[in-house]
C-alpha cells in the first residue's frame, strides 16, 4: 500500500527542479510576448459545470472528461479546455463591449484519454483569446504572436500550417450532401483517411467535377501555388472566399518578415464545427504532436448570450518543453543561488549575511552544517541542486568563498562580505 501511494497515477507525472525551473521560464518568455501584444490575464476555475464543455460547444467527447458531483448533485468536470470558460467569462463580464477585448491565460487542462496513446491527462497550456474582431488582420496578428512566442522559446525551426474550414464548408455547400455524409466527409480528411475518402466519394450521387474536388484533399497543402488550384476546384463563393482570406493573412505575415514559417493545409479540420474560419497548428521536431493549435470559433460567444467573433490559440507547454529537450535548445534559468554553510557557533554571523544577501536579490540557502557530513557532501549537494557558490563559514572571521562556476575557492574575511 505504502508502495503504491509514491506513485502518481497513469497520465499525471511529478515535475521538479531544474525541468520545472525551465518549464516555467520558457512560460514566462510566453507570457512577455502575449503581454507586448497587449493581452491581460484572466485566470478561470480548474473545474466548472459540465454544459460549459459539451459537446455542441464543441470540446471534448464526455467519455473524455473527468466527471464528478457536487452536494446539489449538479454534474461538474475538470475543464479539458480553457477556451469555453474565457467564452462565458466574455459573455458575463463584457456583455455590451463591441470593440475588442484580449484575454491570456496559464492553466492545466484534463483529459480522461487512453493511456496507450502515451498522452499525459494533465497537461499546461498558455494562450490568449481576441474577442470582437473578425477581420483577416486579426487572424495574421494572432499567426504573428504564435511565431514570436516559439521564437522566444528558442525554438528556430518549427511551421505553422494555416487551414480554413469555410473551404470545406463552400465545397460541401457546392455538392449539396447531408449531414450525415458530410459528416463521414470530414472524419475521413480529419483523420488523414484518403484512400477512404475517394472511396467513399465515388459512390456519392454528386457531379463528376465535385467528386474530383472532396477527393482532392490529400494534394491541398503547400505554399501559394497550392491556394490557386484550390480556388479552380470551385465556383462556391463561400469556399472562395476563405482562399482570398488565406491570401490576405499570408500578405500581412510578409509584413512581420515571417512568411517563412508558414505553410497551408486545407485537410485541417477536428471532429466538432468548433471552428468557423482559419484554423492552424504549429509543428516543430522531437514531439509527435503539435505544440500549438488554434482558430476562429465566432459561434462558440453565442452559446453564452453574446454574439462575437473570436480568434485565439493554446501552446501545449509539455509538448513544447519535450521539443525543446530533444532539440538540445538551452534554457537559462538564470538563478544564482548560493549556499552559506555554517556551524553552530557561527550561526548569528551566518544569519546575518543570508539576510544581506537576500535584501540585495540574491537566492540564498542557509544551512547548518551537520557532523554527519563533510564539506565535500556539501558541495556535492550544491551541485545536484544547481547552486552556484558557496560560503562555508570556518569561524566568526574566516569565510571560504567555493566557485562551483569556474570550480575555484579563496579564503575571505567576513567583514568584506
Amino acid at each position: 500500500m505504502k508502495e503504491r501511494l509514491l506513485h502518481t497515477p497513469e497520465g499525471v507525472r511529478d515535475i521538479y527542479n531544474s525541468e520545472l525551473k525551465k518549464k516555467m521560464r520558457v512560460v514566462e518568455h510566453i507570457h512577455h510576448v502575449l503581454e507586448m501584444y497587449s493581452y491581460n490575464d484572466i485566470e478561470t476555475p480548474a473545474f466548472e459545470y459540465f454544459d460549459i464543455f459539451n459537446m455542441d460547444k464543441g470540446s471534448a467527447p464526455s467519455n473524455e472528461m473527468y466527471k464528478f458531483f457536487d452536494r446539489n448533485n449538479n454534474t461538474l468536470v475538470l475543464r479539458p479546455d480553457i477556451t469555453p470558460s474565457i467564452a462565458r467569462c466574455v459573455a458575463k463580464y463584457f456583455p455590451d463591449e463591441e470593440l475588442p477585448i484580449r484575454l491570456c491565460y496559464k492553466g492545466n487542462t484534463f483529459t480522461n484519454a487512453h493511456q496507450h496513446q502515451g498522452k499525459l491527462s494533465e497537461s499546461t497550456q498558455i494562450g490568449c483569446e481576441l474577442i470582437n474582431d473578425d477581420s483577416s488582420a486579426a487572424d495574421a496578428e494572432i499567426i504573428a504572436c504564435v511565431i514570436e512566442c516559439l521564437l522566444s522559446t528558442g525554438l528556430k525551426e518549427f511551421e505553422i500550417e494555416i487551414g480554413e474550414v469555410e473551404y470545406f464548408k463552400g465545397l460541401i455547400e457546392e455538392a449539396g450532401v447531408d449531414a450525415d455524409t458530410e459528416q463521414q466527409i470530414r472524419e475521413y480528411i480529419r483523420i488523414k483517411n484518403f484512400f477512404g475518402l475517394q472511396e467513399f466519394v465515388k459512390g456519392l450521387d454528386i457531379s463528376e467535377d465535385m467528386k474530383t474536388a472532396l477527393s482532392c484533399f490529400d494534394t491541398l497543402f503547400g505554399g501559394l501555388e497550392m491556394l490557386d488550384k484550390a480556388a479552380g476546384l470551385t465556383k462556391n463563393k463561400k469556399a472562395l472566399e476563405a482562399i482570398q482570406r488565406m491570401k490576405k493573412i499570408y500578405n500581412v505575415l510578409t509584413y512581420y518578415g515571417y512568411e517563412s514559417y508558414v505553410g497551408f493545409d486545407l485537410s485541417m479540420l477536428n471532429r466538432y464545427n468548433y471552428y468557423t474560419g482559419v484554423v492552424f497548428r504549429a509543428y516543430t521536431h522531437g514531439t509527435g504532436d503539435a505544440v500549438v493549435k488554434g482558430g476562429r470559433y465566432n459561434n462558440l460567444l453565442k452559446k453564452f448570450g453574446k454574439d462575437a467573433p473570436s480568434i485565439g490559440f493554446a501552446i501545449f507547454v509539455d509538448e513544447l518543453m519535450m521539443a525543446i529537450s530533444r532539440q538540445n535548445i538551452d534554457i537559462d534559468t538564470d538563478i544564482k543561488n548560493t549556499l552559506i554553510l555554517y556551524n553552530i557557533e557561527n550561526q548569528k554571523n551566518a544569519v546575518i549575511l543570508a539576510a544581506k544577501l537576500r535584501k540585495n536579490g540574491s537566492v540564498t540557502e542557509l544551512v547548518r552544517k551537520s557532523r554527519k557530513h563533510d564539506l565535500n557532501n556539501y558541495i556535492d549537494y550544491a551541485k545536484r541542486e544547481h547552486i552556484s557558490g558557496i560560503y562555508y563559514f570556518e569561524n566568526d572571521e574566516t569565510v571560504i568563498a567555493i566557485s562551483l562556476v569556474d570550480e575555484t575557492r579563496q579564503t575571505v574575511n567576513y567583514s568584506e562580505l
